[in-house]
């Protein structure tokens, strides 16, 4: 029989249909676009076919050359640019505004085809800590108002190259799904003075059936009323609200969740397509209201979508979810699978 849940983070309402249950063995991996590595734009030898570096990790060699094992490099194909004005006008009922914005490749590997449950802990801390930089710098620019670091993994989930990347965007705006949370979030802190993220991290751990991983410092659960198959969300358990105020003793346990995470949701569905996403509070003193509380009612976190499934209609006319896989059963999948790694 389907139970609906509701979330408490958006208010929204997810129906749970097991009959439609979905299980690794149903579910099938999706490698990503193959491109010749001699003609990768990410691989060493080629930095002459990126724009030019923001920033690298390198062993050696020069700026744009190869000796890199990390790049960060503008996309060349940016959906926002860095120069202009905002520029907002009204056009009789509706806005408009220029594309001012900020889009970044965080090329995270010389190797071509390596994964990111691959990586290794100092690596993945690297990674973090490179994104960490980034967000930091990005937004001492006064016409951004929220950054969206995010990687896509497999041509389902909109992946356009193998090598591993993620990217950063820097927006003028903040988008409707974060304003979403931030005002669930309000609310809950309005009736009752606690972090509605807070009191998740400490349900899971005290129901400990929707768990995938726990370490001193971070939480990977599948949340209780989860919009997709084996949805996996990261938390961290202090309190923090914006990620660049994240201390740089936790990026190791970061990194350690992540690869645990990762490498449980790889094993457990044949390495399967995937976007994730990283939220923290929008930073813009433009947002005075909307951010004036969000140190106390809202929390940083990472959220990961295997890409199972395809929403149709019903999900596009009514704003339900309908997830195939009950997400205590998702759990129990992926922690045997990380058990068994």
């Amino acid at each position: 029989m389907s139970i609906l849940r509701k979330d408490p983070i958006t208010n929204g309402w997810v129906i749970i249909a097991e009959e439609r249950a979905l299980r690794p063995q149903d579910l099938g991996g999706e490698s990503p676009a193959f491109i010749d590595p001699a003609k990768c734009p990410f691989c060493p030898g080629n930095e002459r076919l990126t724009p030019p570096e923001i920033r690298a990790v390198r062993d050696g060699g020069a700026p744009n050359a190869p000796g890199w094992r990390m790049r960060v490099v503008p996309n060349k194909f940016a959906a926002l640019r860095v120069e202009g004005d905002l520029d907002r006008r009204g056009l009789g009922m509706y806005d408009e505004m220029s594309g001012i914005g900020a889009h970044e490749v965080v090329i995270e590997s010389p190797e071509h085809r390596q994964r990111l449950w691959q990586f290794g802990d100092d690596q993945l801390t690297a990674l973090a800590r490179v994104c960490h930089e980034r967000v930091c710098d990005l937004s001492r620019d006064i016409r951004f108002r929220y950054i969206q670091i995010f990687r896509n993994f497999g041509a389902r989930a909109g992946a356009s190259l193998e090598h591993p990347h993620t990217q950063i965007i820097a927006l003028p705006i903040v988008p409707r799904w974060v304003k979403e949370e931030l005002a669930c979030a309000r609310e809950h802190w309005m009736r009752t003075e606690r972090c509605v993220f807070c009191d998740i991290v400490h349900q899971e751990q005290r129901d400990g059936e929707r768990l995938v991983h726990d370490n001193e410092h971070f939480l990977a659960f599948e949340p209780f009323a989860s919009k997709f198959p084996f949805e996996t969300w990261i938390i961290p358990k202090r309190h923090e609200a914006d990620f660049r105020r994240a201390g740089g003793d936790i990026l190791p346990a970061l990194a350690d969740t992540l690869r645990r995470t990762l490498t449980a949701l790889a094993r457990a569905l044949a390495d399967p397509p995937y976007n994730l996403m990283l939220h923290s509070a929008p930073f813009s003193a433009h947002e005075a209201e909307l951010i004036a509380n969000t140190p106390n009612d809202y929390h940083w976190h990472i959220e990961i979508i295997p890409r199972l499934t395809v929403p149709g209609g019903f999900e596009w006319g009514t704003g339900f979810h309908i997830n195939p896989t009950r997400p205590e059963t998702a759990a129990t999948f992926l922690r045997q699978a990380l058990a068994e790694a």
